[in-house]
């Protein structure tokens, strides 16, 4: 399957799901990443909102979490990132892509 249509395929996916994290004016640590990582091996697909108080914009926390955390980047639509890693862990069902 090509790159486009993947990442069509999970922005799709993502339509479906809420926000499960806000990034505030506090920005990334290393306890949310520590979550975000929990959030990715448990849902491979996850959305984060960047709220308007944040030191940065949505573009710019999607490469940096991307990076620290070894997950695709799949969007970014207004305020809203969506990252998406396949789990490692045993007993997840696996996003068919």
């Amino acid at each position: 399957m090509s790159e486009g249509k993947r990442r069509a395929r999970l922005r799709a996916l993502a339509n479906g799901i809420d926000p499960c994290f806000q990034i505030g004016k506090g920005g990334i640590n290393e306890n949310m990443l520590a979550d975000l990582s929990a959030a990715l091996d448990a849902h491979e697909l996850i959305k984060i909102t960047v709220l308007r108080n944040a030191a940065g914009d949505a573009r710019e926390f999607m490469h940096e979490l991307s990076s620290a955390l070894g997950a695709e980047e799949v969007a970014v639509i207004g305020n809203r990132i969506v990252l998406y890693r396949r789990s490692t862990r045993e007993g997840v069902k696996h996003i068919e892509i």
